[in-house]
């Protein structure tokens, strides 16, 4: 799925950075944390900052910041633009090196190329992470809505108002689920969205007993998507996988009496390549 805001694609470090200090381990490494803090301050709505941005997105001094940018700087991961910092394409290596060693993105991605085409629609597979979905694959469809960007993964979106995010949050515990949700920023993205908290936790449930989650014109007006859990062998939901449509062009009875069991189809051999793969 996807979202016409940026908003819902990536947090500030803002809020999280200023929280009274939290008690660490002996082990935990304050300078390194700082610099992921920094790295992910960076995003839709700040994509070129100076200095004194970043230290006070991540709530760092102006020398403990401009020596983590220096450093970034040198190992290339960021470009200085006059009093500008941007990052650089180096910086996807890290996802990659998360991607390339996860066994789901190898065997899911054949599948999805041929489910995506057998449909001429949008595929995708995201894990959840929190109260947000985290984009590991996607296989886009051409024009299927004019968002740019779509296609990257590490795209975030909230898990509540997601295909892929409903399935999973169906298959947490009862208090898990409760957490999450209580964590959750619950508002409408459109007319459509369900997101009161009780209508929310019945269709969550619902998704649960049924396989799949069905969502029409709630995230962004004119999308729909069908989602079904990628589950290992010992029945943990790893991931989930999707396919999107333009809602003018696929009615909801298509979607779940024809691209519902193709999206079932392929789910199911994954999984079961899954079972055979991953312990």
């Amino acid at each position: 799925m996807t979202a016409r805001k940026s908003e819902v694609n990536t947090k500030s470090t803002k809020k999280t950075a200023r929280r009274p200090a939290e008690r660490r381990s002996d082990s935990f490494v304050e300078s390194f944390a700082k610099g992921l803090s920094v790295i992910r301050c960076f995003g839709p709505q700040s994509r070129r900052m100076t200095l004194s941005n970043v230290a006070e997105r991540c709530g760092l001094t102006r020398a403990a910041a401009r020596r983590i940018l220096l450093t970034l700087l040198e190992l290339g991961y960021v470009a200085r633009e006059d009093r500008m910092f941007v990052l650089t394409p180096r910086i996807l290596d890290l996802g990659y090196s998360y991607l390339s060693s996860m066994p789901l993105a190898h065997f899911a991605q054949p599948i999805m190329i041929e489910l995506g085409a057998r449909l001429n629609q949008s595929c995708s597979v995201a894990t959840l992470d929190g109260t947000e979905v985290v984009y590991l694959l996607r296989m886009p469809k051409r024009n299927l809505l004019h968002t740019p960007g779509v296609s990257l993964s590490g795209m975030r979106l909230p898990a509540f108002v997601s295909s892929m995010g409903r399935v999973m949050l169906a298959a947490l515990p009862d208090a898990e689920l409760k957490a999450v949700l209580d964590r959750s920023d619950l508002r409408p993205y459109t007319p459509r969205t369900l997101w009161r908290r009780p209508a929310l936790e019945r269709e969550i449930r619902k998704c649960g007993k049924q396989g799949y989650s069905l969502i029409v014109d709630e995230l962004e007006e004119g999308l729909s998507a069908v989602a079904m859990p990628i589950i290992d062998a010992g029945g943990r939901t790893l991931a989930a996988m999707n396919v999107s449509c333009n809602t003018s062009s696929v009615r909801r009875q298509e979607l779940v009496g024809q691209i519902l069991p193709e999206l079932r189809k392929a789910v199911s051999r994954l999984n079961g390549i899954l079972s055979i793969n991953i312990t």
